[in-house]
């Protein structure tokens, strides 16, 4: 027997905040009229405006309305705070149980369901409630893994609501949870807003459906390895399982205790779509340069397009870039992250290297680097530190717990892709 179809009236009007240490801001109005997304900002906002997305959202007065392609009418400042993968599945897996079709809900709803846990500074009201955590509560992550295989299979019963909770709105194919963790990383709790004294907030992964086994030990392997590249990475952990190498987390770059930070990625901010290739790296290079106004950010993010290169991590799609914004509206790179081993879409880059994705290699960096202003002789000393890096694969995948099939068939993608390949 279905579910009876529920009712649902549409947000028609949503305030759009920003958390401050010393309260919300207002920021403006989002509104739903005959199909489409209104944005005016507020004119408070306006005195002292700062630029949460300069390039595709600028403030100023005025009612603005963004294109239908390809954030369904949403700008990307505020499509970045919604769920995908992960996150999107298990909210309308919920709303199903309450017989809503994900078709029914308009881009305000399902931001009205983030609410105030989304990522990066930006709230939404009003907010959808739902049942929450229990906050302080210790979590068991082998518990929560068989409860993300239930999901997955169909099988969630109860799980649906505690999982959402937990995801807040996490992005991403992987399921994962935030969680308040100890400093000796021993202890997990469910995450809440204001954190007990010794806490951080992290996120911790569980691996996909078609993830090998050892996932979570690879991406702890390609976080080190990427810091031995000279890449900037938030703090790491592989949690401990009672079977298998373990769960692989990372503390929140978007929050400094229960400060919140604005982030903006590459794909909100360039209105890129990060499901099809859109941009290639020279774009997302002269983006970085444009927004942040510092040649060292430029290099920063090109470090981390050669360690991609070389390290076989495909799926560098626009999502997997992003900026932080400080308190007096100056923007930074962010920590890398979502970096592992990965074939990437049909075996390419989803950002192409001076028009090459299947294999690209010395020669397209060089006319990457000469293209966005970088040196050669900065890129020479940046590839051998990046390939001083990857040579220590090998150990580094034994002290993560990689199994030895998984880095002997990683060890020969790296091995293959050296410069000049």
């Amino acid at each position: 027997m279905t579910a009876a179809r529920a009712r649902l009236d549409p947000i028609r009007l949503l305030h759009v905040e920003l958390a401050e240490p010393r309260g919300m801001r207002p920021v403006g109005r989002l509104a739903w009229q005959r199909g489409r997304v209104l944005f005016e900002y507020e004119p408070a906002f306006l005195e002292r405006a700062l630029p949460l997305s300069p390039l595709r959202l600028p403030a100023g007065p005025g009612v603005l309305v963004a294109g239908p392609e390809p954030f369904d009418g949403l700008f990307g400042l505020f499509n970045d705070s919604l769920p995908d993968g992960w996150g999107r599945l298990l909210l309308e897996r919920s709303l199903a149980k309450l017989g809503v079709l994900p078709a029914a809900l308009t881009p305000l709803d399902r931001l009205a369901h983030v609410g105030r846990r989304g990522p990066g500074a930006l709230c939404y009201r009003p907010a959808h409630s739902t049942r929450r955590a229990r906050s302080g509560a210790r979590l068991d992550l082998d518990q929560l893994a068989s409860e993300v295989r239930a999901v997955v299979a169909g099988d969630a019963g109860d799980l649906l609501e505690h999982l959402l909770d937990l995801a807040g709105s996490s992005g991403g194919a992987r399921p994962k949870v935030q969680v308040a963790c100890s400093a000796d990383r021993k202890r997990l709790v469910a995450g809440s807003a204001r954190l007990k004294r010794g806490m951080t907030h992290w996120l911790v992964k569980f691996r996909a459906a078609t993830d090998p086994p050892d996932a979570g030990a690879i991406e702890h392997a390609y976080a080190e390895m990427a810091r031995a590249a000279g890449i900037d990475m938030a703090e790491t952990h592989l949690f401990p399982a009672r079977t298998g190498p373990g769960y692989f987390g990372t503390a929140r770059f978007d929050r400094e205790r229960d400060r919140r930070i604005h982030v903006h990625s590459a794909c909100g901010l360039l209105h890129a779509d990060h499901r099809l290739p859109s941009i290639g790296y020279v774009a997302l290079l002269n983006a970085t340069r444009l927004l942040t106004r510092s040649q060292l950010e430029v290099e920063r993010m090109f470090r981390r397009m050669i360690f991609n290169v070389l390290a076989h991590n495909r799926d560098d799609h626009t999502k997997n870039h992003a900026f932080l914004m400080d308190a007096d509206g100056a923007w930074r790179c962010s920590p890398a992250f979502d970096v592992t081993f990965s074939s990437g879409p049909g075996g390419e880059h989803a950002l192409d290297v001076a028009g090459e994705g299947a294999a690209p290699g010395l020669a397209h960096l060089t006319e990457v680097a000469r293209q966005v202003s970088v040196s050669p002789r900065w890129l020479a000393g940046c590839v051998d530190q990046v390939r001083g890096a990857l040579a220590r694969w090998p150990s580094l995948a034994a002290d993560s717990g990689v199994s030895r099939k998984s880095a002997r068939d990683i060890a020969r993608r790296i091995q293959g892709r050296a410069p000049g390949r």
